[in-house]
C-alpha cells in the first residue's frame, strides 16, 4: 500500500481558475445609472458594497454624496472612506475626491458618487486632478482598480438637450457617451415616477418645504415618464452591446433576434427616401433600430444621381439613422454579409414596376440573397419606374 505525498496538496477549484484565467489588466467599470434624483442609484450602489464587503472583498468610498438622506448615510458609515481632500477656491473651502490618495491605498473596489461632476482644481497638485470626476475615475481604472459609480441619464452628452427640450432645465454637467460604452456593466435604478413622487411629498430626497416646487417643475410626472423611458433606452442599448460581446467571443452565427433590427437598402434613386420612411415605421412598429445601407458597386454615376445619392443618407441622418456605405461587386451578396455583421432582423428592398429581363435580374438578386442570409424578414416595396 504506497503512502499518500501530502507535500503538494492538489489545488481546490478557485485555484486552478485564477491559474487559467487570463490575467486582469484593468478595473472593471460598473455604472448605476437613474433617471432623477431620489430614485435609488447611490442607496442601491452602497448596499451591493456592503454585501461584496460581507464577502471579504475590499472596498472603499472615495465620494458618496448623502444630500441628508438617513438611509444612505447610515450605510455609508459602514464602509472605509477616503478621507476627501480640502481645497480653498476664492476664499472657500471645498471638499473633492482624494485622487492620490484612492491610488495609494488601492483598494480592490472603489465607490465614486455622481460622475458628471466637475471638480474644484487644485493648482498646487501637477498632474494628479482632472477638471471632470470621469477622468479621476478612468486614472482609477487604468490602476486596476474597479469602480462602481452612480450617474443620471440627463448628464448623458447626447441626451443632455433632449431632456432640456422636455424639462425646460439646462443640464451644465455631462460625461461623453463613449464613458458609457467604456462601462463593463450599467444597472438601471429603477422606481416608478408615482413612487417618485410620493418619496419626495415624503421628504425622503429634499426638504418637505422644497418638495411642491420640485413637483411642481422638473418632477412633473410628464418629466420623469420620459427622462425614465430614456434611461430604458441607454441600458437596453447596453445589453444589446453585450450579447453582441459575446455572441462575437462565442463565435455563435445564429441570429439570435432578442432585439429587432432593420435595414433599408437604398440607391441613387429619389424613391429611396420613400424607403427609408417605410423602414422607419417599421422600426417604429417593432421597437427596433433603424440602418440605412448603400451598396457602392462602383458604379459610375451622374452628377445628378451623386446628388440625389447624398439627399437620401442626408435624409436618413435627419431621422437619427445610422448610415453605411459598402464597397461590393455584388449587392445581394454584399447586403447579406452586411444582415449576418449586425444581425439585422427586417431589410427592406424597393421594387420598380419593370418587366422583362430586368424583372428576371431583380428577382435572381433576391433569391441570392435569400440563399446567404435565410434568418431575415424581407420586405418589397414597389416603386415607380423613374422616366428616362
Amino acid at each position: 500500500m504506497s503512502s499518500r505525498d501530502t507535500s503538494n496538496p492538489a489545488k481546490s477549484p478557485e485555484e486552478w481558475l485564477q491559474k487559467v484565467a487570463p490575467e486582469k489588466t484593468r478595473g472593471r467599470f460598473k455604472l448605476f445609472l437613474g433617471y432623477a434624483p431620489g430614485v435609488g442609484k447611490t442607496y442601491n450602489m452602497l448596499s451591493e458594497a456592503i454585501r461584496r464587503h460581507q464577502r471579504g472583498e475590499d472596498i472603499v468610498i472615495g465620494v458618496v454624496e448623502t444630500h441628508g438622506r438617513p438611509r444612505t448615510a447610515e450605510l455609508a458609515e459602514q464602509l472605509e472612506q477616503i478621507p476627501r481632500r480640502k481645497i480653498e477656491y476664492k476664499g472657500v473651502v471645498f471638499e473633492e475626491m482624494d485622487l492620490d490618495g484612492i491610488l495609494a491605498r488601492r483598494p480592490q473596489i472603489v465607490l465614486i458618487d455622481e460622475l458628471a461632476h466637475t471638480n474644484i482644481l487644485d493648482t498646487n497638485i501637477q498632474g494628479t486632478r482632472h477638471r471632470k470626476r470621469y477622468e479621476d475615475v478612468l486614472d482609477v481604472l487604468a490602476a486596476n482598480i474597479d469602480v462602481l459609480a452612480t450617474m443620471n441619464v440627463q448628464h448623458i452628452e447626447s441626451v443632455a438637450p433632449t431632456v432640456q427640450s422636455i424639462t425646460g432645465i439646462q443640464i451644465r454637467e455631462t460625461v461623453p457617451d463613449w464613458m458609457m460604452q467604456r462601462a463593463d456593466e450599467i444597472v438601471m435604478a429603477d422606481l416608478t415616477p408615482e413612487a417618485l413622487q410620493t418619496r419626495m411629498r415624503r421628504g425622503d430626497i429634499y426638504r418637505t418645504d422644497r418638495a411642491e416646487k420640485a413637483l411642481a417643475n422638473f418632477f412633473r410626472r410628464g418629466n420623469l415618464i420620459a427622462l425614465r423611458e430614456l434611461a430604458l433606452q441607454h441600458v437596453t442599448k447596453a445589453v444589446d452591446r453585450t450579447l453582441v460581446a459575446y455572441m462575437d467571443s462565442k463565435r455563435i452565427e445564429a441570429l439570435w433576434a432578442v432585439r429587432e433590427r432593420v435595414a433599408v437598402c437604398i440607391s441613387a434613386s429619389s424613391s429611396s427616401q420613400m424607403l427609408i420612411a417605410r423602414g422607419a415605421r417599421v422600426a417604429e412598429g417593432v421597437g427596433g433600430e433603424l440602418f440605412v445601407l448603400y451598396v457602392d458597386t462602383n458604379e459610375e454615376l451622374s452628377e445628378e444621381e451623386k446628388a440625389t445619392l447624398d439627399a437620401n443618407m442626408q435624409f436618413a441622418r435627419n431621422l437619427d439613422v445610422q448610415v453605411f456605405t459598402v464597397k461590393g461587386k455584388s449587392i445581394a451578396h454584399t447586403a447579406a454579409s452586411f444582415v449576418r455583421e449586425k444581425r439585422i432582423t427586417h431589410i427592406v428592398f424597393g421594387r420598380t414596376a419593370v418587366q422583362g429581363f430586368r424583372q428576371y435580374l431583380y428577382y435572381w438578386a433576391i433569391q441570392h440573397f435569400l440563399k446567404e442570409a435565410p434568418d431575415v424578414d424581407v420586405h418589397i416595396v414597389t416603386q415607380h419606374a423613374e422616366r428616362e
